[in-house]
């Protein structure tokens, strides 16, 4: 009876991870630091992502969570809101803010502004940094939140492990949003979030340390910074290489940027 009670939480353990691997979301808090995470699932996973998903999600609502993820790649909108409920019974901010996006737009379910709210409140409650950027977008129009000061302190909690909260927070400690500005703070918040390759964090870097903002100003350390954020995609960064590598710039008669001359 014990070998068989091992053997089944081997199992279940089994499970999990190959759900992990190919199904985690980079952005869940409920992720384990040494599980990478995949924006994505890649379209010949999902079928496994499924299988090992649904099996190790009697025991954990992470899986249950990327068991909606998987269901959403293939297509089974109905199946995946079912296993987000789940999950967000049990309490998966993630899971929440999936249902909280979806409730907000009408995407797969009656529009519900009233319940996205609520979802995306439970979500930023517990610190997820998606569920106050959504419910900040729920409630001010996708400009600043409606209540700085409470995003500023929700942000606070989710700042000491989660890289998109240090980024988040960093851009209101910058621009001094619900609170004092601190350019020193924000510094070390984008530091700390450009080293787990946050694009955004990495660019912020990039500009403070060619600014001297909050720190030393160094256009080699600047450059580098500009060229990680690059290369991870962020259009802001590849536009400021173009200014170091080009700095003369052409404006029309309004003063709007017409291009970069490089010599």
């Amino acid at each position: 009876m014990t070998m068989a009670t091992s053997s089944h939480l081997y199992a279940q353990s089994a499970d999990l991870v190959l759900c992990d691997r190919l199904a985690a979301d980079p952005a869940d808090p409920d992720k384990p630091a040494d599980v990478k995470g995949v924006a994505e699932i890649a379209k010949g996973d999902v079928a496994t992502a499924i299988k090992f998903c649904r099996t190790a999600s009697g025991g954990s609502r992470r899986a249950l969570y990327q068991l909606g993820r998987a269901l959403a790649a293939n297509g089974q909108g109905a199946d995946a809101v079912a296993a987000w409920r789940k999950a967000a019974d049990k309490g998966s901010s993630s899971a929440m803010v999936e249902l909280g996006v979806m409730y907000g737009t009408g995407a797969g379910v009656a529009r519900d502004e009233p319940q996205a709210r609520k979802l995306l409140e439970r979500a930023a409650e517990a610190g997820n940094p998606r569920g106050i950027s959504n419910l900040a977008a729920l409630s001010g129009g996708g400009g600043a939140p409606s209540d700085p000061v409470r995003a500023r302190a929700l942000l606070a909690k989710g700042a000491e492990s989660n890289a998109e909260a240090q980024y988040q927070l960093g851009m209101m400690l910058s621009e001094g949003l619900g609170g004092a500005k601190d350019d020193v703070a924000a510094r070390a918040l984008f530091e700390k979030a450009a080293a787990q390759n946050h694009a955004g964090a990495l660019e912020r870097m990039g500009a403070f340390a060619q600014a001297g903002r909050g720190g030393a100003a160094d256009k080699t350390v600047a450059k580098s910074y500009y060229e990680k954020a690059a290369a991870l995609g962020d259009d802001d960064a590849k536009a400021a290489l173009k200014r170091l590598e080009c700095p003369y710039v052409l404006k029309d008669k309004r003063g709007n940027v017409v291009s970069n001359l490089c010599f």
